[in-house]
């Protein structure tokens, strides 16, 4: 049963080193705006990328985040940013990963919030940091709006990388928990479609099926099809450059090292029993039993 058409309130700003919220108090939102929500690293440009393909009908070509930036992110500039999005005539598709308290939620607008265990989060999440190249500090950290210490240097040590974000609430970047958390509120809102990045591994097409349901969009079969051919992994990793931020250009090894291996599972090879039983009680008192659940699991929505 879905939940009444409620409009959570924003209770606060984010800003650290990668992003500031207060942009979207002052964004110009148009009724059939798609917003993107996850807290990184879980299926945010795949589930982009399918969007994309909703839209333009299985085009070849669509440089994704060129067109479907992370707003909150300081980087680009709020002017150029704002200019350039209010200049598209298409349908927009737009990115965020604030948690729900300190974004500017609209229920007339249809939400994709998209979720992953945070274990393989921080496998992502270390492959992300430790190919950061020099012209990634730079923009993070020498950006002007910059709120907060610099994003460090990472760990190299995979296992002391996991251990450190899990007990310091995310750091070096910021809490997953507030994120799933606060979103999770609205897993019954009629405007919000909760997916797993898991769910989209086991069923690809299924997943873009209930997407272009959610968006009121149709393809037919030969476009549908198509769609589902381009959201692939394979093809996404074919073509990087229109699908990583930048075109690539803040890893080494460019785009197709942000489009990784894209598995789950990674972390049962090097965390001890101890480490996962120290994740799993965590998720649960941070997030309660039928969240962690999902989120460790993905499947049916319960609770």
């Amino acid at each position: 049963m879905r939940t009444p058409n409620l409009k959570p309130l924003k209770t606060r700003e984010l800003q650290n080193h990668h992003m500031d919220s207060t942009i979207w108090n002052r964004f110009k939102f148009r009724p059939d705006d798609i917003i993107i929500s996850t807290y990184a690293k879980s299926g945010t440009t795949w589930t982009q990328q399918i969007v994309s393909q909703l839209i333009f009908k299985a085009a070849e070509g669509v440089n994704v985040p060129e067109i479907s930036p992370w707003v909150d992110m300081l980087i680009p500039a709020e002017e150029g940013k704002l200019a350039a999005l209010e200049a598209q005539t298409h349908r927009r598709f737009l990115k965020t990963h604030l948690p729900l308290d300190a974004f500017v939620f609209r229920p007339e607008l249809k939400h994709l919030y998209i979720a992953r265990d945070g274990r393989d989060v921080v496998w992502s999440l270390h492959n992300h940091h430790l190919n950061a190249n020099a012209l990634f500090y730079e923009l993070i950290n020498d950006t002007p709006g910059r709120v907060g210490p610099p994003i460090p240097p990472c760990d190299p040590d995979i296992r002391r990388y996991f251990l450190t974000w899990l007990e310091n609430d995310g750091a070096p970047f910021w809490s997953m928990w507030d994120n799933v958390r606060t979103w999770w509120t609205l897993r019954r809102h009629p405007s919000v479609l909760m997916l797993h990045y898991a769910d989209m591994k086991r069923d690809l097409e299924g997943t873009v099926r209930r997407i272009a349901s959610f968006l009121e969009i149709d393809l037919d079969d030969a476009a549908f099809a198509k769609a589902v051919e381009h959201s692939s992994f394979a093809y996404m990793k074919k073509h990087a450059a229109n699908a990583a931020p930048l075109g690539g250009a803040v890893w080494e090894g460019g785009g197709a090292t942000f489009i990784n291996k894209g598995t789950n599972g990674r972390w049962r090879d090097v965390l001890t029993a101890d480490d996962i039983d120290l994740y799993e009680s965590r998720a649960a008192a941070e997030l309660g039993e039928a969240c962690a659940r999902w989120l460790a699991e993905g499947g049916p929505i319960a609770g």
